[in-house]
């Protein structure tokens, strides 16, 4: 069954698709998005794909190749658009910051802790800062630090000094168990390790820095009329995304001085995922949907 990603049909809409148009999808994924961009833009749209994630391309090279020469595939993070694409020369971009079903399926990857695998976590592996790096070797207030502000987790010094004091811990089922005994049975609806895997992900892919650097390169890339698509998937990037596209749409927030805008808001109240959605994929519950258009 081919996977369809997360606020599909609305990203579509939300491009303004049109032939002979060049787009980008700089979190191609399982190549969901691109596809329906690429079908929507036939004969003769393009498309240039970028992802940290070598297996996630080579899925997306598969599931793209019917396209032939209109698609192009990078092996490069988002922040490397300047170097593959020129300023005023994109029609649309969207970026899907959540993780990807292939990753999280995944054991070895070490994304999730209801498989057990290695404490990896890395996009991409040829980065050399790990899970594994940061759970046994940052000292107790780093990685109480750490929880606390990636994963805004309140219980973070428990966790720290529960995860420092089990030690060596190798395997997210282990990190798991340590961080659920260290909790208790506190009544959440998430299981008490999401907020520390969460935490752990932005800091060993510095996905926060990621998203604030890529925002002005995406906008630079725009034709004027060109949209930015950006799904996220937490407060925190959301946060992020929804203060920069403020700011350049010229919406004057308390104390602040901005100059003229070069952004409209598409949408001014964020677009979320259906109930149906939801059912079909309870992943898609958290995300929001968030466009602009340059000037």
């Amino acid at each position: 069954m081919t996977h369809v990603p997360v606020l599909y049909n609305e990203v579509l809409a939300g491009l303004n698709l049109r032939p002979g148009g060049l787009y980008i999808d700089g979190t191609v994924g399982a190549g969901g998005h691109s596809a329906g961009i690429l079908e929507a833009t036939d004969p003769d749209g393009r498309l240039i794909g970028f992802d940290r994630d070598a297996a996630a391309l080579r899925v997306a090279a598969e599931r793209l190749a019917p396209f032939g020469d209109r698609v192009r595939l990078i092996h490069a993070p988002y922040t490397a658009l300047a170097q593959h694409v020129a300023p005023g020369s994109a029609d649309g971009m969207v970026l899907d910051l959540g993780l990807s079903s292939l990753q999280m399926d995944d054991a070895e990857r070490g994304f999730a802790f209801r498989h057990d695998g290695p404490l990896d976590m890395r996009f991409d592996l040829r980065d050399d800062l790990t899970a594994d790096e940061v759970i046994n070797t940052w000292l107790v207030d780093e990685l109480a630090d750490a929880l606390f502000e990636f994963g805004e987790e309140r219980h973070s010094r428990r966790i720290a000094r529960a995860i420092v004091a089990a030690r060596p811990v190798r395997t997210t089922g282990q990190l798991a168990e340590v961080i659920a005994r260290a909790t208790g049975k506190y009544r959440e609806r998430i299981h008490p390790a999401t907020r520390t895997f969460q935490a752990l992900r932005i800091v060993v892919n510095d996905e926060l820095g990621q998203v604030g650097q890529v925002l002005p390169l995406a906008v630079q890339a725009l034709i004027s009329g060109g949209r930015l698509a950006v799904i996220t998937f937490h407060s925190l990037e959301d946060r992020i995304v929804k203060r920069f596209f403020r700011q350049s749409s010229g919406v004057v927030e308390e104390g602040a001085n901005f100059s003229s805008p070069t952004l409209r808001l598409v949408n001014k109240k964020v677009i979320e995922p259906t109930a149906a959605e939801i059912e079909a994929n309870p992943r898609s519950r958290s995300a929001k949907l968030r466009l602009i258009e340059r000037l």
